[in-house]
């Protein structure tokens, strides 16, 4: 198990050299959800999350000797550019392995902490494999990004500055990729408030620690592409497996529409911007994963590292989600005027186009036929039923597209 007084030390060692982020009251999603709602921001966390704590609370805690050769790491993105920004605060070398996969955006921040960056790998295990190789021959130190009592102290430090701040918390919802940020901040709150609901949320796509409590041991799943990268991993730490068993409540699965929706629903309702792993707490509240929600609940954003190309589709999978998007093919007879009576009844149906392409070249159309792919802006599902219930209504034939 990991020493509270680890977690003490962590607190003083990183109190003057971290953010402590906040912890924001949302009226919106407490309404919403009936209970209220606040959300720890480690997406404005220095680096952007909260793997900084766990990296820097491992490196300060070394003899100097110990770092002379550098630190050499292995990440999806965050703990890679926790682990860059210490090693340039501590004047050392780093090296950090990342998958092939990673979003530009992490890559060229940790770059721009200094950082060599290795891409090597189709996910997590196989750039870990590749980074501890490395280790092996060069002798720099390992910074294990989850599995160690240093590391997950550093990220049990934001237990503490949630039950500063909210001593009454009732729940608090942690995302799990390896274990280390739940395995923290469960022993920071069970040893003086044993009654805190503590709750682990995973993307279906990475249900490493989910099969793991059902078999009662480590388990290695196969892990999907997932907008939640940073929690893509294959199996819970050898470490954080036995924490998270003794001390978490219950771990539960959010989809991949799911996260979604709920970056997008943070964008637009709390103007914080938040990665898929950092979504997936609002994610399984949302989707009602968690029975018997009452009292103060916290969600852990754990990180806001997301690319703007990521972003431009999570935001479109979001509004599609939600009903707030919808895409419809229809065949229209090649005539003039044939498209501008289509934009009409749309019109009339109070849908707004975004965008509209007109083919008559397609091979699968008749002669004098023409089909029209078009986007349209809709107020929920409801009108989207409308807007389909009226083009048919006036003889259009409209397929919806996915």
């Amino acid at each position: 198990m990991l020493p509270y007084t680890l977690i003490q030390e962590a607190d003083d060692r990183l109190r003057k050299r971290v953010r402590r982020t906040e912890l924001i009251h949302s009226h919106h999603f407490s309404e919403k959800l009936g209970v209220p709602i606040y959300f720890k921001c480690e997406n404005l966390q220095r680096t952007g999350a909260f793997k900084i704590r766990g990296a820097l609370n491992f490196m300060t805690s070394q003899p100097r000797e110990a770092l002379a050769k550098g630190v050499i790491t292995a990440s999806a993105g965050n703990h890679a550019q926790g682990v860059a920004f210490s090693a340039d605060l501590l004047g050392v070398p780093s090296t950090v392995f990342m998958p092939e996969s990673t979003p530009p955006q992490k890559v060229f921040a940790t770059r721009d902490y200094g950082a060599d960056v290795v891409l090597t790998g189709r996910n997590f295990d196989e750039a870990y494999a590749a980074a501890v190789q490395a280790q092996e021959e060069r002798g720099a130190l390992f910074v294990h990004p989850f599995d160690d009592p240093l590391v997950m102290a550093g990220q049990g430090t934001i237990g503490l500055e949630v039950l500063q701040e909210l001593p009454d918390v009732a729940n608090i919802l942690v995302p799990i990729g390896g274990g280390g940020l739940i395995a923290g901040i469960a022993t920071a709150i069970r040893e003086t408030h044993p009654h805190v609901r503590i709750i682990g949320v995973e993307t279906a796509a990475a249900p490493s620690a989910h099969y793991s409590l059902q078999k009662g041991k480590i388990v290695q799943v196969p892990v999907t592409v997932t907008l939640a990268d940073g929690i893509a991993v294959k199996k819970p730490g050898v470490n954080t497996f036995p924490i998270i068993r003794d001390l978490v409540d219950e771990v539960v699965l959010v989809e991949e529409e799911e996260i979604a929706l709920a970056i997008v629903a943070l964008l637009e309702r709390t103007k914080l911007l938040v990665e898929g792993a950092g979504a997936v707490p609002l994610a399984a509240l949302l989707n009602r994963r968690v029975a018997d929600l009452s009292g103060k609940t916290v969600c852990v954003l754990s990180g806001g590292n997301i690319d703007v190309k990521t972003i431009s589709v999570v935001v479109e999978r979001g509004l599609v989600a939600a009903g707030r998007y919808l895409k419809l093919k229809v065949e229209l007879d090649d005539l003039p005027g044939a498209l501008a009576r289509l934009a009409t009844e749309i019109a009339e149906a109070k849908a707004n186009i975004s965008i509209i392409t007109h083919d008559r070249r397609s091979k699968s159309l008749p002669i004098g036929k023409t089909e029209v792919l078009i986007e349209l802006e809709t107020r929920g599902f409801e009108h989207i039923q409308e807007v389909i219930s009226h083009l048919q209504g006036v003889g259009y034939l409209v397929d919806v597209l996915k």
